[in-house]
């Protein structure tokens, strides 16, 4: 049966991103994006913010790591994983995304063109 894992956000990112090593050697990059949500009821304005973290590896990241920063305005897309971990005898599931694509939608001025970047899915720990 086919199966189709795959996210596309556009948010701005909440903290610099956050490089590190694998035990195996491999760097990624962590940070989170904040999407807003913005609807009227009974015209009133409100607002709702999902906080979503996000890794980038390889090339990927490195590029993240160098050129995003706090407040950035980013495409990605990318895929859903869970991980668990044990605290305090107890399994704790979290959700993340591994970035698969990044686009920077920040502006720039004229002569600088937009910056697009591909990873390879395979470049990934699973």
């Amino acid at each position: 049966m086919p199966a189709l894992n795959r996210v596309q956000l556009i948010g701005y990112l909440g903290k610099d991103p956050e490089t590190r090593f694998t035990p195996t050697g491999k760097k990624v990059t962590h940070f989170s994006l904040a999407v807003t949500q913005r609807w009227k009821t009974a015209g009133e304005t409100k607002e709702y913010t999902e906080w979503i973290n996000v890794e980038a590896w390889g090339r990927l990241g490195e590029i993240c790591d160098q050129y995003l920063k706090k407040g950035s305005l980013v495409y990605l897309e990318g895929r859903l994983k869970t991980d668990k971990y044990e605290d305090k005898g107890e399994m704790k599931y979290f959700t993340k995304v591994v970035a698969l694509l990044l686009q920077m939608l920040d502006r720039k001025p004229a002569d600088e063109p937009m910056l697009t970047v591909e990873e390879d899915a395979g470049e990934y720990e699973a």
